[in-house]
């Protein structure tokens, strides 16, 4: 289904959802840079990048079939980026991914969550496992990109007082930066067959506890900034004021809970061996991304 996109450029047409988000943007633009023909998927056309090679699909939802099996018509392989979170996450994933076989895709590279399973502690893991098995049980050639916790989450979850609270107890995490995750994505979407069936799990180079981690926020902030062990009684209860539905209620909470059974622990090479430079840690992203500390300055 490979089709020529721009004058001296020809090959299998790649599908990029989520193209104006952190993730998806960068993985288009690395794409494009590389020569890959592009098709970008998203809710509003108008906020898509403008790149060489790359045409805007008509605007999509997950859930919305008809619409994405026209934003995916022409391509060969489809870069899904999971959706927001949401009850309904796991039934917006498998209307996207029959869309997209339904309109000829015949690869599929997911963006999935470290160690997802159908018991995991972290309940949105849970959402990825399943989508995980739908995908496999469509019989398209699949890759699966199992990312951990982003670095960017370590800071904002600094409440105003400094502390970081959460049930995480002295469990670890080997947070990840989004430019990794798509640097790695893109380097799997330009490669072939040799992929195929493989999952990687995408982490950062180490793996901290949050005590750690506040501490080199403390470095960079010029405040104190410490680590509180909530138990899941003082976690739900903390959290109450946002009057969240139960399901996201669960979300934050299970996260922190996730990361005290050390199933956020896992450190992988995928990310050097995929893009030849070593993924950052907490340090190094806290100094290319001073935006996202700016708010726990004194």
């Amino acid at each position: 289904m490979g089709v020529t996109g721009v004058t001296g450029v020809t090959g299998p047409v790649i599908a990029v959802t989520g193209a104006s988000g952190q993730i998806g943007g960068r993985v288009a633009r690395r794409l494009a840079e590389a020569g890959a023909t592009l098709r970008l998927v998203g809710r509003d056309p108008a906020r898509l990048p403008e790149l060489a090679g790359a045409v805007k699909a008509p605007p999509a939802t997950y859930d919305d079939g008809t619409a994405m099996r026209a934003a995916c018509a022409g391509a060969d392989t489809l870069f899904l980026v999971s959706a927001r979170e949401s009850a309904d996450r796991v039934r917006e994933h498998i209307s996207a991914v029959d869309a997209a076989v339904a309109a000829g895709v015949e690869r599929i590279v997911y963006v999935s969550f470290l160690n997802a399973a159908p018991d995991a502690t972290f309940t949105f893991a849970r959402d990825h496992w399943h989508t995980e098995q739908h995908i496999r049980g469509t019989g398209v050639r699949h890759t699966f990109l199992r990312d951990s916790l982003y670095l960017a989450a370590l800071p904002s979850m600094v409440g105003a007082d400094g502390i970081i609270r959460g049930p995480a107890g002295h469990g670890r995490v080997s947070a990840v930066a989004h430019q990794d995750i798509a640097d790695g994505a893109a380097a799997v979407l330009l490669g072939g067959a040799e992929h195929d069936d493989d999952v990687y799990d995408f982490t950062g180079p180490e793996a901290i506890t949050l005590a750690e981690a506040a501490d080199v926020l403390t470095r960079f902030a010029g405040r104190p900034i410490g680590y509180v062990a909530e138990t899941l009684d003082e976690a739900y209860a903390s959290r109450a004021r946002y009057n969240a539905p139960a399901w996201e209620m669960a979300g934050w909470v299970s996260s922190y809970e996730a990361i005290a059974t050390d199933e956020m622990s896992t450190v992988s090479t995928a990310i050097p061996t995929l893009t030849g430079r070593p993924a950052q840690n907490l340090a190094a992203y806290l100094t290319t991304h001073p935006q996202s500390w700016d708010h726990l300055k004194p």
